[in-house]
């Protein structure tokens, strides 16, 4: 594939994590532009990659394949518009990482026929181990597809989901998912304190065995229930553990906490208009 022109528009730490993640890959540092209004960022993005920093949005996507917008919500409307002009001229595909905001408001900015991609990434992308979503607009062709794949791939696993909508299911589950499990490990941190350990042993302990269970789920290939029917022994302590989990009602507590999400996901999209 070749290699495209790539336009961010906002350079936090996603965007920084992004245009990393592609430089290591191999995309060519002098096929990057990126625009952000805080100095402070640009500097950051600049001892992470060579890549061209513009003064204005317009002239940052001025010759753009690609336009990701790594901006909060807030101002999506505001960095749209900046860019509106220059992207229905060249055609580029806008990818949009901000929680909530639809593909139709932002085509009322973009322009009726314009390419957008809505992606939900997650918080380990920064890591280069992230999980993302994507859904095209039906403006959107199968080489700008590609190009979307390749741009969030640099920073973990990619799929693509049937609906828009499929994103506010994303969004409870895997862009929220994180602080799931840490809010797990606080509670185990805090168990194995009250049992006996120095809070530095426990968290050690935690950290690793949240790891160790990670990698099993993702390089044994089994279902995790059988990951897990293999580390319970009939009558032993993780039967224990196990069966007051279920008893307590573990399924249905992580049901409707992740419905809430859903459900507020939904909501913001309505608040964005």
């Amino acid at each position: 594939m070749d290699k495209p022109q790539i336009a961010f528009i906002g350079a936090g730490n996603m965007a920084s994590s992004i245009i990393g993640g592609l430089v290591r890959s191999g995309h060519p540092a002098e096929r990057i532009n990126a625009a952000d209004p805080y100095p402070p960022s640009l500097e950051a993005l600049s001892s992470i990659a060579a890549v061209k920093i513009c003064e204005n949005n317009a002239e940052a996507v001025a010759n753009a394949d690609v336009v990701v917008l790594a901006v909060k919500p807030q101002v999506m409307a505001q960095a749209s518009d900046s860019i509106a002009q220059a992207v229905q001229a060249t055609g580029a595909v806008t990818i949009s990482i901000a929680a909530g905001v639809t593909i139709a408001s932002m085509q009322s900015r973009l322009g009726d026929k314009a390419a957008i991609v809505r992606c939900m990434p997650n918080t380990p992308a920064l890591l280069g181990c992230g999980a993302s979503a994507l859904y095209a607009n039906s403006w959107t062709s199968e080489k700008q597809r590609n190009y979307t794949e390749s741009i969030l791939s640099a920073v973990g696993m990619v799929s693509w989901v049937p609906s828009e909508q499929a994103l506010d299911a994303v969004t409870a589950l895997s862009g929220s998912g994180p602080a799931y499990f840490f809010l797990f490990m606080e509670a185990m941190v805090e168990a194995g304190v009250e049992l006996g350990l120095d809070k530095d042993t426990a968290s050690a302990l935690t950290l690793q065995t949240a790891l160790g269970a990670a990698r099993m789920a993702d390089e044994n290939g089994l279902e995790l229930a059988e990951l897990r029917r293999r580390v319970t022994s009939p009558g032993g302590t993780t039967q224990s553990a196990i069966e007051s989990f279920q008893h307590n009602g573990l399924d249905s507590i992580v049901a409707k906490a992740m419905q809430a999400a859903a459900n507020r996901a939904a909501e913001m999209a309505l608040e964005m208009g």
